[in-house]
């Protein structure tokens, strides 16, 4: 039966004759190269990056030959998030994350670039004369192998100039990437169907006088295609106002509005055609001089020729080149009333712009077949306007929604623009990559800033991932998931050492398993016993030091000769006080009280020993399981005040943990230490603070020193000397009540002004829809971003430190004896059902 349809095959039109080589060869012999670009994250780019990235894209393009054509084909395609829950052993917080976000939608951006080499025919040809509506002839000027090789070799130069800008990546995409295989897509099966999913299915193209249509997707095209819809001045970049502070700047790319800002489904074409200069600027002067002559008719006329001459003064004076261009905003819907609500969001991201909006009902299909992947050359010529290769660059989108690092390790946090989870290592691959030298951490955020959700939910995640974790903690804010790790590991691990008068944390610094004491250990108990004995204000001379020393080396020599010793800080004070002084006295050099004065030592340091003060401190009869615990937490909040107890407790559990660092090969380990970093960094721990911070990195540990009051750091050097200057990963939380004396902030911590600009916006323009708080985190001064910390209620209940949601699920967890997840399932639930 003959087929009486008004309908066309698209293979009888497809406008492209093969891929070869990776090279596209359109039927009129246009040949084509395509690049996947790769782009710098949202909000971490600068106004002096926008112009260095655009400086690149200048020198490149100007590399390649006459009647070559730029395109830009950005894909910002609305997606869903996909929870990961197949993984192995998944826990139940992580597996409360990941149906927390599930089905949460989100842009996704991919962005290609066709360089298509075509003719002087070709690029002046215009919308009634393309594949659509005639046959196929090859020009002559395509059959010269010079011409090609020339092209190539262009190209070549091209995609060296853009990649080695060190902003920007270009990956050129194969053979097998641009027509699919059995199994994947193609981009060019991927434009006919709008997607970018690996597997999809062409659908029927209609093609209507106002409307087109692919499939069930209505498509809407607004274009800039006259110099009169333009902004009067464009620049590289734009400040974003809604991050933007009067002491900082937010910058986003001139066309940033169209492209990660403009939340529908919607492709951003932008061509820049290069023309033979010096034949456009002889038409340009013809023109003038035509104009000149028919001023007396109309004034109209007269002015025209004063722009065309202004054109020609620009174009001589600074070596600008001649190009035409032309920028277009396809967006679709399947619905047609929610496609009025996109053309608007279109329109008023175009105005955003200064640009005036065009809603073009006519060209939509001849400008859908041009964008077909390396069929540039099919472009209406009518729809370009001439202007200069700066100005047309100004239009490029330059940069991209936020990216997940490749790295198997890592921390899930949240995309503060669209909300999706972003797999982030600030750990190992930064290290991998130079971009750090250690894996310490600094955390700097006021009370109510999110401090606690963000450390809970990092010490969550690291130690799900086989991290040992040790805290130290003063406000009781580890104590929920603590609670949770001891009962999924049914008490195997978990541990919180609470300090009580009728309970007290306990140590023996003297003892070891093995009975071994290498040089570490022994300076660890020499600066120990230095921090018992001397004061803050009080300097210690180096006979002091080394006389003590001598004195743990003496008393170590005894215990591992004489096993009726038992190691204890008692025996040790026995040792000093019976013997050492002893051996004192009989010296032929006699040793100076002023130089050192050991009956001073022992006086004062009698009160830990028994029957003193706190003879408990220091002579634990049984060892801490540090070794085979992986989570535990030493809240200490009720001797933070104590001046006698505070550093001794925290100075041990440091010793503590690198006992733990030293022995446990090939493990990660990670200590945290809040705000017990005080007692740390007086005068007489500064050492061993420093050497602690430099020691850990070469044991794969890593330190994470957090603090919320800001006058400590701006009132210790020590803080700065030790714990600042080695933690190459710094984590600032909302800012904004230091924002008047952030200055000394930013100098105190090496900040860079792109850094500042970032801290600054955090939490400023959050999503009323969604509860959460955002975090800076920042890399070795090179690489830093804004994130989100949005978690699940599930998690909410784990980490929250408000003492009624606290006691809420520790007595449902008691009425279910004692099962703390169960607990937090069932109060999640009613809670999520209330909302």
């Amino acid at each position: 039966m003959r087929n009486t349809a008004k309908a066309a095959t698209l293979e009888s039109k497809f406008p492209l004759l093969t891929v070869e080589h990776d090279y596209i060869l359109s039927k009129d012999a246009d040949l084509s190269v395509a690049y996947r670009v790769e782009l710098p994250e949202l909000f971490t780019v600068t106004s002096a990056e926008y112009e260095a990235m655009h400086s690149a894209w200048l020198k490149a393009i100007k590399v390649l030959p006459n009647y070559s054509v730029v395109h830009r084909q950005d894909w910002f395609v609305e997606e869903k998030y996909k929870p990961e829950l197949d993984k192995e052993d998944i826990s139940f917080l992580s597996r409360s994350f990941e149906r927390h976000f599930n089905e949460r939608p989100f842009l996704n951006h991919n962005s290609y670039l066709f360089v298509t080499k075509t003719t002087k025919e070709r690029a002046r040809q215009q919308s009634n004369f393309n594949a659509l509506t005639r046959g196929f002839i090859i020009p002559k000027e395509m059959q010269d192998k010079e011409t090609l090789q020339k092209f190539i070799e262009a190209v070549g130069q091209f995609e060296r100039i853009i990649n080695d800008s060190g902003f920007i990546k270009l990956i050129r995409i194969t053979t097998d990437e641009i027509v699919g295989t059995s199994e994947q897509a193609g981009i060019v099966e991927k434009y006919f169907s709008l997607s970018q999913q690996d597997t999809t299915c062409l659908q029927d193209i209609a093609l209507k006088a106002g409307d087109m249509k692919i499939g069930d997707k209505h498509l809407c095209l607004h274009t800039l295609s006259d110099v009169e819809d333009l902004p009067g001045k464009i620049n590289t970049d734009i400040r974003y106002e809604r991050l933007s502070t009067d002491r900082s700047d937010c910058r986003l790319s001139f066309a940033a509005p169209i492209g990660v800002l403009l939340s529908c489904n919607h492709i951003v074409n932008q061509y820049i055609f290069i023309d033979d200069h010096t034949e456009n600027l002889k038409r340009f002067e013809k023109q003038a001089r035509n104009m000149h002559s028919l001023s007396k008719y109309s004034r109209s006329n007269q002015i025209n020729k004063e722009w065309i001459e202004d054109y020609l003064n620009d174009a001589h004076s600074y070596g600008l080149t001649s190009v035409r261009c032309h920028v277009n905003v396809m967006a679709w819907s399947d619905d047609r009333e929610e496609l009025s609500r996109i053309k608007n969001d279109v329109g008023s991201q175009l105005a955003l712009m200064e640009c005036k909006p065009r809603h073009n009902t006519v060209d939509t299909a001849t400008l859908f077949w041009a964008g077909i992947p390396g069929n540039a050359g099919d472009f209406p010529s009518e729809e370009s306007f001439y202007t200069f290769i700066e100005q047309a660059l100004c239009f490029f989108i330059e940069e991209t929604n936020y990216k997940s690092s490749p790295s198997p390790f890592g921390i899930k946090m949240v995309d503060r623009v669209t909300g999706r989870p972003l797999h982030v290592d600030i750990s190992d691959l930064p290290m991998k990559k130079g971009i750090i030298t250690n894996r310490n951490k600094f955390v700097l955020g006021p009370s109510g800033s999110g401090k606690s959700f963000f450390m809970n939910h990092l010490v969550r995640q690291y130690w799900e991932q086989g991290t040992h974790v040790v805290l130290v903690d003063t406000g009781n804010s580890y104590q929920g998931l603590c609670e949770m790790i001891r009962s999924k590991t049914k008490g195997e691990d978990g541990v919180y050492f609470t300090y009580t008068e009728e309970n007290p944390i306990s140590f023996n610094p003297f003892y070891t398993d093995d009975n071994q004491f290498d040089v570490e250990k022994k300076d660890s108990l020499k600066t120990l016993l230095l921090t018992l004995w001397k004061s803050e204000d009080d300097r210690i001379s180096k006979t002091e030091s080394g006389e003590l020393g001598s004195a743990v080396d003496e008393y170590i020599r005894r215990i591992q000769t004489d096993r009726n010793i038992v190691p204890s800080f008692n025996t040790f004070y026995e040792f000093m006080r019976d013997e050492y002084k002893a051996e004192l006295g009989k010296r032929e050099i006699k040793v100076d009280k002023e130089d050192f004065n050991i009956d001073n030592l022992l006086t004062t340091l009698r009160q830990y020993y028994k029957g003193g003060r706190f003879d408990f401190l220091l002579n634990s009869d049984k060892e801490l399981d540090l070794l085979n615990k992986r989570f535990i937490v030493f809240e200490i909040d009720a001797i933070k005040e104590n001046k006698d107890l505070f550093p001794v407790v925290t100075i041990i559990i440091m010793e503590a943990f690198i006992n733990k660092m030293r022995r446990l090969k090939g493990i990660r380990k990670q200590l945290i230490i809040e705000e017990a970093w005080k007692a740390l960094s007086t005068p007489n721990m500064a050492e061993y603070l420093k050497y602690m911070y430099k020691t850990v990195r070469k044991f794969y540990g890593e330190v994470v020193t957090v603090t919320q009051e800001i006058q400590d750091l701006l009132s210790s050097a020590i803080v700065k000397e030790s714990i600042i200057n080695n933690s190459d990963c710094k984590i600032l939380l909302d800012q904004r009540k230091y924002m008047n004396k952030f200055d000394s902030i930013q100098e105190l911590l090496g900040l860079t002004d792109k850094e500042k600009s970032q801290i600054l916006s955090i939490n400023m323009s959050n999503n009323p829809g969604r509860f959460y708080k955002e975090v800076w985190i920042g890399l070795g001064g090179v690489q830093s971003a804004v994130y989100a910390t949005e978690v699940s209620k599930q998690e909410y209940l784990t980490y929250t430190t408000e003492e009624t949601e606290k006691l809420e699920v520790l007595r449902l967890a008691n009425k279910l004896g004692g099962d703390i997840e169960q607990a937090i399932k069932q109060l999640a639930g009613s809670k999520i059902n209330k909302s």
